[in-house]
């Protein structure tokens, strides 16, 4: 294999040494958790990157969503331009899982925009790690959803040599058994065409197409090629072409799945009829009966990955296999963000199993559906074999397994943790003003974050009122306008910016030096330590930062925060003063963010809670109570991955529910 090699200008500087040091050391003794506990701006990507090139192994990284995979997928290609570097996030563009609302009486089928470009790169990552070991895969949480097993996809692959005999009839039979469409017009990603003695095969993986001469079915020459201008890209002497799914099964296994399934539909529909149930048993038995048709025919079917338990031979209940299933033993896992992404892993099999269960209770989907799932959080530990954990807000949880924690506290620019002062609520707008006006006159920008959508608008009036450029973002607005409001920011367009949740966006503000947290001391999600300590961290790019937390008297959460900020200044300042660094705020070129962030579309809070609502009678007690609790759990997922507003929306709704009905 080829090493791991990080190319970049810089060379590790501040605590990064000692923080690649201590890490790659533990992991090579053979520490199962550790944690990297890096402040905002301290280059834990770069920090990452040295230990995968101290250790030389596999890696998966996994983040929370696709706009930030996506900005570590970047940096990782630049720091690794001679390894494979992957990108495995969900290939929707758009989707709308299957599901049954009981109570409208509602079914609501699969629809789903796939996008070819992500469906490729996801390929690609699987071919690269059956291929190599200096892979690096970057990937959001779909990785612990199910794919094809790794034994078939190996296993089905087509292996060509020069000096082979290739009857094109049998090598037709066999692309077309993995997947790939014939189309001898146009070569297109996951076709192939012949022509008389030559064929083309464009794999679904790769950027580039395979030419292969014959003469008298005896391999002349194999070739890759650009398939747009036709050009000879390199001339090979073999080649191996792997399936254009993850999900494809020699045809003889299929027939035994589709015996299986036939078993399972025949028992299933005997416990529907026995149960009263004849529509959704006559419903089940129409539905599976078509697919299996399908399959028998065609080798696919529509939904096929309900049935990938059966299909793979997996006994009720066995973990599918994933991503994970693809790396070697001795991979390494980073997750970044841990303090988010841990609790969206383990949230995951939950969700997903309740709406299931709709199904197979009202005959749409036989029980077997259950097992096309993602992993259990114990499943996805079992499959991990070293975890190093970064964040800037490691939970109890991440520190206490942990066999190290080592801090990375200083920031290449010097820059330190901002100055973070507790005034009293009592005259809190007059003293906000004060603040801005000095930040003004400085041409720089302000941050204040309310508790409610109402505050957030009023305060906008108010200050409006004086003649002051603000705006307020909640989650009302539209993500593009969300996005476009934070560029206007950066830009200079109005200098102060009022919200609930400014922690998500996925944007660096250096221009912000102030930012005020009003209701510090209110006990809650939005309050927490965790989410105090990265709102602190807003102002951590500007060398004039400063937080105030205007409150009544000092929470837990607040001392935490408080306390951990000056830790952190403490050995900050200790650090340039030894070794004479001046603080210099960041300069970083405005990006039109529309173009760099793809953000990934997801359910609204007003659907969620209204598919909830639905599903139960609020003028039942019992149901209520039922209702109450599911929403509360939903409430505090989203607070656990960080998404405050959408908490807050949940939580406004739970109030209201009570006020009109109780408790």
């Amino acid at each position: 294999m080829r090493p791991f090699k990080v190319y970049s200008p810089y060379e590790p500087s501040g605590d990064q040494p000692q923080a690649i040091e201590k890490l790659a050391e533990g992991f090579l003794s053979g520490d199962k958790y550790q944690t990297l506990k890096g402040v905002t701006g301290s280059g834990k990507t770069y920090t990452m990157a040295k230990i995968i090139e101290k250790i030389q192994r596999p890696t998966l990284i996994i983040s929370h969503n696709k706009t930030l995979s996506a900005q570590l997928y970047r940096e990782f290609k630049t720091f690794f331009p001679d390894n494979a570097v992957e990108y495995f996030v969900s290939y929707y563009d758009y989707y709308q899982p299957e599901a049954y609302v009981p109570a409208r009486d509602l079914y609501i089928e699969k629809d789903a925009s796939i996008n070819d470009e992500i469906d490729r790169m996801r390929l690609s990552a699987t071919y690269s790690l059956m291929e190599r070991r200096d892979v690096i895969v970057v990937a959001t949480v779909s990785c612990i959803y199910g794919l094809g097993l790794p034994e078939m996809y190996h296993d089905m692959r087509i292996h060509i040599e020069k000096g082979d005999t290739l009857l094109t009839s049998e090598i037709a039979k066999q692309l077309v058994s993995l997947q790939y469409n014939r189309n001898d017009m146009v070569l297109e990603r996951g076709c192939f065409r012949l022509r008389g003695d030559v064929l083309e095969i464009f794999p679904a993986y790769m950027e580039e197409a395979y030419r292969i001469e014959l003469e008298w079915d005896e391999v002349t020459r194999i070739r890759r090629f650009n398939p747009v201008s036709g050009e000879t890209v390199e001339k090979l002497d073999e080649t191996t072409i792997y399936p254009a799914k993850h999900f494809v099964v020699p045809h003889s296994m299929l027939l035994n799945a589709v015996d299986v399934i036939n078993s399972e539909m025949e028992e299933r529909v005997e416990t529907l009829r026995a149960c009263g149930k004849i529509l959704e048993a006559e419903r089940l038995k129409t539905r599976t009966t078509y697919d299996m048709e399908m399959l028998k025919e065609m080798g696919y079917c529509s939904g096929i990955e309900n049935y990938s338990g059966p299909i793979s031979g997996r006994k009720k209940g066995e973990p599918p296999a994933t991503l994970l299933h693809y790396f070697p033993s001795d991979f390494c896992c980073m997750i970044d963000e841990a303090h988010v992404t841990v609790p969206q892993i383990g949230a995951m099999y939950e969700g997903d199993r309740s709406r299931k269960q709709n199904l197979i209770d009202f005959g749409f989907r036989l029980p077997s559906a259950l097992d096309n799932r993602p992993l259990k959080y114990a499943e996805f530990e079992s499959m991990v074999n070293q975890t190093i954990y970064v964040t800037a807000t490691p939970r109890k949880e991440e520190l206490d397994r942990s066999t190290q924690v080592v801090e990375q506290l200083i920031r290449p620019t010097g820059l330190l943790d901002p100055v973070v002062e507790v005034r009293p609520s009592e005259g809190q707008m007059e003293d906000i003003y004060h603040e801005i006006k000095e930040r003004l006159e400085k041409k720089e920008r302000c941050l204040l974050l309310t508790l409610t959508k109402k505050m957030a608008e009023d305060l906008t009036d108010y200050l409006l009122g004086f003649g002051l450029r603000v705006k307020y973002i909640h989650s009302e607005i539209e993500t593009i306008e969300r996005v476009e409001i934070l560029k206007g920011l950066r830009n200079g367009d109005f200098d102060i910016l009022i919200g609930i949740n400014l922690l998500r966006e996925g944007i660096d503000l250096p221009e912000v030096s102030f930012i005020a947290i009003l209701d510090a001391d209110k006990i809650g999600f939005l309050r927490s330590a965790t989410s105090l300590i990265q709102i602190i961290g807003r102002a951590a790019r500007n060398q004039n930062g400063k937080v105030v937390m205007y409150a009544d008297g000092i929470s837990a959460a607040m001392k935490e925060a408080l306390d951990e900020t000056q830790h952190r200044r403490q050995i900050q300042m200790e650090y340039n003063e030894k070794h004479g660094i001046t603080p210099k705020t960041i300069s970083k070129a405005v990006e039109d963010i529309l173009e760099r962030q793809k953000l990934e579309k997801q359910e609204t809070v007003e659907i969620e809670t209204s598919a909830l609502k639905n599903s139960f009678n609020m003028m039942i007690p019992a149901e209520r109570k039922k209702l109450l609790k599911a929403l509360e759990m939903q409430m505090n997922e989203h607070a656990e991955r960080l998404e405050y507003e959408e908490a807050a929306a949940i939580r406004d709704e739970i109030l209201e529910i009570r006020k009109k009905y109780g408790n």
